[in-house]
């Protein structure tokens, strides 16, 4: 692994990888939350997805600190940003989420700038969490639409 031949290279990536981390561990403080702040006759499988969401953010956690310490770094004990609207409101627990995830997105982007050539192992998962987060911002972006609305909702 090319990056592990250069300490500045190698603290750079460890840092991004924490900074995931406390991002991913945000995510499920904010979707463990969020679960518990749903009513209506939607509420099931709003609740279900939100923990889904909660308990990939773990993973993607965990993910990060083994890669982390791989390089001989020590995880993060911080926890990302957390924003308390007291909105509760299904359309504003939604945006709050784009949101999260954008900045998710925008850090995975981060590590990649950082390992791309130096190292796959770090270069494919960073790939990998670009891909999951596209595809979860699209979700989303999906569920804020109007039903018929085939525009991109922008916030």
């Amino acid at each position: 692994m090319k990056i592990t031949q250069d300490s500045a290279l190698t603290q750079r990536a460890i840092d991004a990888l924490n900074q995931i981390m406390e991002i991913e561990l945000a995510g499920v403080v904010r979707y463990t939350h969020y679960s518990l702040m749903v009513y209506g006759y939607n509420r099931i499988p709003i609740v279900s997805w939100l923990k889904g969401n909660a308990d990939e953010s773990l993973a993607h956690a965990h993910k990060a600190g083994e890669l982390a310490t791989l390089l001989g770094g020590h995880p993060s004990l911080k926890i990302g940003t957390l924003l308390e609207t007291e909105k509760h409101d299904i359309g504003d627990i939604l945006r709050e989420s784009l949101e999260h995830e954008k900045n998710a997105l925008d850090a995975y982007y981060n590590l990649l700038k950082i390992v791309e050539g130096q190292s796959v192992l770090l270069e494919e998962f960073a790939r990998e969490m670009i891909v999951n987060e596209e595809l979860h911002l699209d979700e989303v972006n999906k569920m804020l639409r109007k039903p018929g609305d085939t525009a991109a909702f922008n916030a």
